[in-house]
């Protein structure tokens, strides 16, 4: 598949394993978009027009909440996943009709940046969750923490996500929700990364919001959903303020052409089930078996932890992350680095710090991640980059073992 305008002018063959990143456009998304882009009306004009725009977004919200198995009145479209995170991350939740005030925000440390930045909680407010070298969050732990703060007559949000964007390592949610909802807490839960890889059913969780957003699993960019798990649970004040769309909680008329989108992509990963896990569990286990049989000394980070099926950090002792991908990049193959960049200086992933890799190693990390349009063959074309390879491009090899 050709991916981007070079590829295409050039003629040459893409193999796209950034999924976690963003996945490709489903068709159905694709066609759900294209249509609502001849719907004239405003979604909340009461005219004909606009109840047909309405319908879009309605239709969409539907497809979003059977997605997680929540009811399509709790879903609140925003404009993508970060937004969603700094509407729930509020100091001020309304409960059965009445808005209680939480003193403290309890965020793990290997959350996504839209998480760890805090919301509308203050800087003092805010404590950080440790995880284990597997990078799993401590249920008692946090029961723990939760406890000594009640103690104090102080009450906590507290912020887990469902599935690393990095190593993919999957949550204990239900646990963790049992300790929240014992000290009168509520958990909030970033499960960008888990539709069409785990699955996510809202309510098994024990989650009280969830975070979603469409172009990780197949839908447009600039697109999300907050969902709360009961009616009685919402945000007591709204982050965009304006003309009230979306039940009073986000301000702005609807994109409805990204929403409907979104609803498509929804309904398409519904329909594809555990079936589509199982064969991403397939593709992530061939690739990181012929990993190690190419190279002995691979790490793959999260091993002895649940994982997301389609996802595999890895890295290569002594190759350092930014030479890698542009060598992968340059044989026709994407896919993403466990370190940011900033100012042209390179640092270490904080997910990867937070689990105790030592810095040398994590520069080396790289993140495949599969998705909807991935194949065996796209994973042979990456393993066909690490065949026959000599080390002069290569740093000094780095100390750590994961």
């Amino acid at each position: 598949m050709d991916w981007g305008p070079q590829a295409v002018m050039a003629g040459a063959q893409r193999t796209y394993l950034d999924h976690n990143a963003t996945s490709a456009l489903r068709p159905e998304a694709r066609a759900a978009m294209v249509a609502a882009l001849d719907a004239v009306g405003n979604a909340s004009s009461v005219h004909a027009e606009g109840r047909a725009a309405r319908a879009l977004v309605e239709a969409a919200r539907e497809g979003v909440a059977a997605l997680v198995g929540a009811k399509p009145a709790n879903v609140v479209f925003t404009a993508g996943g970060s937004e969603a995170a700094a509407l729930a991350l509020t100091p001020r939740i309304e409960m059965g009709g009445t808005v209680r005030t939480f003193d403290r925000l309890l965020v793990s440390v290997t959350e996504h940046a839209c998480i760890l930045a805090g919301g509308r909680f203050a800087a003092h407010s805010i404590e950080i969750l440790p995880v284990d070298p597997r990078g799993v969050v401590d249920a008692a732990g946090v029961a723990a923490r939760l406890a000594d703060l009640a103690a104090r007559g102080l009450r906590a949000v507290v912020a887990v996500q469902a599935a690393n964007n990095e190593t993919g390592v999957v949550q204990d949610l239900a646990a963790i929700a049992a300790a929240v909802h014992a000290h009168q807490g509520i958990l909030v839960c970033d499960a960008v990364q888990a539709p069409g890889r785990i699955g996510f059913d809202l309510k098994a969780s024990g989650a009280d919001f969830a975070i979603l957003s469409a172009h990780k699993l197949g839908g447009p960019q600039g697109v999300g959903a907050l969902v709360a798990a009961t009616g009685s649970v919402r945000v007591a004040d709204p982050l965009v303020r304006g003309g009230g769309q979306e039940r009073g909680m986000r301000a702005g008329t609807e994109n409805v052409p990204a929403i409907a989108g979104f609803g498509a992509a929804a309904r398409a990963v519904r329909g594809e089930g555990a079936e589509a896990h199982g064969r991403l569990a397939t593709l992530r286990d061939a690739f990181e078996t012929g990993l190690r049989q190419r190279r002995s000394d691979a790490v793959i980070f999260g091993a002895g932890a649940g994982r997301l099926p389609n996802t595999s950090l890895y890295a290569i002792p002594g190759r350092a992350a930014e030479v890698e991908l542009m060598r992968l990049d340059l044989a026709g193959i994407a896919l993403s680095s466990g370190s940011a960049c900033s100012s042209g200086k390179v640092r270490a992933s904080h997910v990867l710090a937070a689990m105790g890799i030592e810095a040398d190693l994590a520069r080396c990390a790289l993140r495949l991640s599969l998705g909807w349009t991935s194949t065996i063959e796209d994973v042979n074309r990456c393993l066909g980059a690490y065949e026959n390879r000599d080390d002069t491009l290569s740093e000094r090899p780095g100390r750590a073992a994961a």
